[in-house]
């Protein structure tokens, strides 16, 4: 385990390489995000303090990641590689139930994500996630969160001058 401080903007994983850190915030922000076939960065998840970012399926499965996390803002981080994990898990049975609790609530979120792009309008998607996490709204750059939500920053701007 490390103590690590991201520059705004650092990528500490791109797509194609296999993942073996996993990254607990302790201050800053960070995100994960896909480029798609036209080349548009789509944000995926963002991650804040007190809160675990990695690409769960490399991780877990050695394979290539399809995915890139990039330090939104300047972050430190405690990285712990899959290596250590797994040594910790034996010596610590006890931190085998947390991370698995972490992993349930990993799933759930991006689970309720899913059923939000599906069930909602885009100024619906909006102002829920406004009032989940208002503290994003103010944080992150604007096209990053209009990405996550599945809409332009264009669209963004309407919404925030409730011209829609």
């Amino acid at each position: 385990m490390n103590v690590s401080t991201i520059k705004k903007k650092e990528l500490v994983l791109q797509e194609g390489q296999i993942c073996n850190i996993l990254y607990f915030i302790i201050e800053g922000c960070m995100r994960q995000y896909i480029i798609n076939d036209k080349g548009i960065e789509q944000t995926l998840q963002f991650g804040i303090e007190n809160w675990w970012i990695t690409d769960y399926l490399s991780y877990h499965n050695d394979i290539p990641s399809h995915f890139y996390i990039q330090a939104v803002e300047k972050s430190e981080v405690i990285t712990i590689e899959k290596s250590t994990l797994e040594t910790l898990l034996i010596q610590i049975p006890k931190l085998e139930r947390y991370f698995r609790i972490v992993a349930q609530k990993s799933f759930g979120a991006a689970q309720m994500r899913i059923k939000f792009l599906f069930t909602m309008s885009a100024e619906e998607r909006y102002h829920h996630f406004n009032g989940l996490h208002p503290e994003f709204v103010q944080r992150v750059p604007q096209y990053m969160l209009a990405s996550y939500l599945d809409f332009s920053a264009e669209f963004m701007s309407k919404i925030r001058a409730g011209k829609i």
